[in-house]
């Protein structure tokens, strides 16, 4: 016997950045912005196991224990690194309705390399530890090379993009020194599924938080309270 269908809207899931956490200004911001259309936002904690081993795969099986049974469906929201992670579950778990990626961390290790350089990448690799701000608990903290290394296996097996076929709206900073945009335009290009929307705002996009709501709240529009089939396209 097959399973019955859900008989509510799909969950929305938010997913925050590299050494940040639930608590994110862009989560707790959406959060409160969709709790008053009474959508209910569930903000995920992606510092798994923990922020010292933080682990990519660790990351994946959280937020595929979070979409629910098999028959269940949901929208992802993703933030830089949890933009990429976003686009990683959905091109391989069809439970993934629809994606908006903020900034998304493409070519996570190629961005990471480039903006730390030459000799502290050598260093973190050499030590085993990277430094870096705890932006979630305010202090400074460690995080261990193996993500790097997850992310670099990860890339070899699945390809540097991720293959996703669900509707997908990306909204990506001009001036982000982080995450380039130019990885979100070249991602985006040809595929008729992605709405690629550029702002005049850094990485962490806080000078577009109502921009951001507005065009999430127009793309999202087919997956408010009711369930809608999973779209899935094959080209373009």
């Amino acid at each position: 016997m097959n399973a019955p269908p859900p008989t509510s809207g799909p969950r929305w899931l938010y997913l925050h950045g590299f050494a940040s956490g639930p608590a994110s200004a862009k989560g707790v911001w959406l959060d409160a912005h969709w709790a008053k259309q009474g959508i209910p936002l569930e903000r995920l904690n992606l510092r798994v196991p923990s922020l010292e081993h933080l682990g990519l795969h660790a990351m994946l099986d959280t937020v595929r224990d979070a979409l629910g049974a098999p028959n269940d469906r949901a929208v992802v929201i993703g933030s830089s690194l949890g933009g990429l992670v976003a686009a990683r579950t959905a091109e391989q778990d069809s439970r993934v309705s629809a994606l908006v990626l903020l900034a998304p961390a493409f070519h996570f290790v190629e961005q990471l390399q480039r903006r730390m350089g030459p000799h502290a990448w050598a260093e973190w690799k050499r030590t085993g530890f990277l430094e870096t701000d705890d932006h979630a608990e305010k202090r400074r903290a460690r995080v261990h090379h193996g993500i790097v290394e997850e992310a670099q296996a990860m890339d070899a097996k699945r390809g540097f993009w991720p293959d996703v076929r669900v509707p997908t709206l990306v909204i990506h900073g001009r001036k982000d020194d982080t995450c380039d945009v130019r990885y979100s335009r070249e991602w985006a290009q040809g595929k008729r599924h992605v709405r690629l929307v550029e702002v005049d705002d850094g990485h962490e996009l806080t000078a577009s938080l109502e921009l951001i709501a507005r065009e999430a709240d127009a793309f999202l529009t087919p997956w408010r309270g009711v369930e809608q089939p999973r779209q899935v396209f094959t080209g373009g």
